[in-house]
């Protein structure tokens, strides 16, 4: 994957993806993977300001020209999760029941989010725990995922 630019997160590193002036993808990185540093006045500069914001205020509200690529049932999946405000949690069934679906489906959807923490899948939760999350390359996704719910709790 060719990056923006990779940056620094609490846990780990991230690359943003945003040619042409809209952000297409968010990944999880290990911290092994070397960091990029935007370019000045770009869009992968605004991203990185804003996830840096959220890092500092979990309560705070992305205001990105996002592009995610999938599916129109995981587009849906991906709206209904927009909207959970910081420091609330859903389960995979609550949103599957709203969408007349299945909770597989919507893990899967989860699963492929390609902006992560902007589109906050790790707000949706299994009815047993924390349930899944990401489907990136990172080794410590679970983490990742109970790391920004315990942040977004700090509110």
């Amino acid at each position: 994957m060719s990056y923006t630019a990779v940056i620094a997160a609490p846990f780990g590193h991230l690359g943003i993806v945003a040619p042409f002036q809209v952000v297409s993808r968010i990944e999880f990185l290990d911290a092994s993977v070397p960091l990029l540093p935007p370019e000045p006045s770009s869009l992968a500069e605004e991203v990185e300001r804003q996830l840096q914001e959220y890092f500092r205020h979990p309560g705070f509200h992305f205001d990105l020209p996002c592009r995610p690529q999938g599916t129109p049932f995981q587009q849906r999946v991906w709206q209904a999760i927009a909207s959970l405000p910081s420091g609330a949690t859903v389960s995979y069934g609550a949103i599957a029941q709203q969408l007349g679906s299945s909770a597989r489906a919507v893990g899967q959807a989860c699963g492929n989010n390609p902006l992560p923490i902007v589109i906050p899948c790790h707000r949706v939760l299994a009815r047993s725990g924390l349930g899944g999350f990401n489907h990136s390359s990172a080794e410590q996704t679970l983490f990742i995922k109970f790391w920004l719910l315990r942040h977004e709790q700090q509110r």
